[in-house]
């Protein structure tokens, strides 16, 4: 376990100032997490089961040496969970591990692939004093837009950074819509005409995040099940699952929350 309860958050549920709930979602893509008129929660964990267990994904080894494996594993390989709370958005990106194991029927190789929905958990801190929306979806690109050699700044010094160091590396990649894709920015959108890479576009952002598309961005889980059979659908093991650990107090949320 990677999360425990919050000291204060623990000490407020003893003394009945807070209840402790669970929020458990899974399965399709959108939830949202009702919160009461005059009162506010604050998130501090969630348990997350990928999506894509019980499904055994059969490769066959090019002999290479260097491969991707099929589009159909790799939209598993990288699961996004993001929370709205009205006016905080807050991203999360996981990889998810798969297990191989190779054999061989002459004369190819074949790997079998089994993607690991051990839960993953994660400490959070999150307050609202509505509802939380929450979404989950599969990501199997991130095309790269633009690449740059950084040059020295006073945030970019030479040797301790790429500043200066000639190495041709990402500064724009796309997630999204082809047309309105989300535009990750590095090294930074703060005061981004210091690095000589022109202006921002129109959808700039200095986090890196998923929206939603079914070729380039983020992709209900449940959907992409459906295109490959009910069966694999109506897989439980095959379905994600998210359970939130939360505070609920039952005031409106006080100036200082620590």
């Amino acid at each position: 376990m990677s999360w425990q309860i919050p000291t204060q958050i623990e000490q407020d549920i003893i003394a009945g100032k807070a209840k402790y709930l669970t929020f458990q979602t899974g399965s399709g893509g959108q939830s949202i997490l009702p919160v009461a008129p005059n009162s506010y929660i604050v998130i501090f964990g969630y348990d997350f089961s990928p999506a894509g267990g019980g499904i055994s994904f059969l490769n066959v080894s090019t002999g290479s040496g260097v491969e991707l494996q099929s589009a159909n594993q790799r939209w598993f390989e990288t699961q996004q969970i993001s929370f709205y709370t009205g006016s905080d958005f807050y991203p999360f990106i996981h990889h998810v591990n798969s297990n191989l194991v190779p054999f061989v029927i002459l004369p190819d190789i074949f790997n079998s692939v089994t993607i690991d929905n051990t839960p993953i958990a994660r400490q959070l801190y999150i307050t609202s004093n509505q509802d939380v929306t929450i979404t989950h979806g599969l990501i199997l690109t991130d095309p790269v837009a633009t690449q740059n050699a950084i040059p020295v700044t006073n945030r970019t010094p030479q040797a301790l950074t790429y500043g200066g160091s000639g190495q041709v590396i990402n500064t724009q990649t796309n997630f999204g819509p082809a047309g309105t894709p989300q535009q990750f920015m590095q090294p930074s959108t703060k005061d981004y005409q210091d690095f000589g890479f022109g202006l921002l576009p129109g959808n700039a952002d200095g986090q890196a995040f998923a929206t939603p598309d079914t070729t380039n961005g983020l992709r209900d889980a449940s959907q992409f099940l459906t295109t490959l059979g009910a069966t694999f659908r109506d897989a439980a093991a095959a379905n994600y699952f998210l359970c939130l650990h939360y505070a609920v107090y039952s005031q409106t949320v006080p100036e200082t929350r620590g």
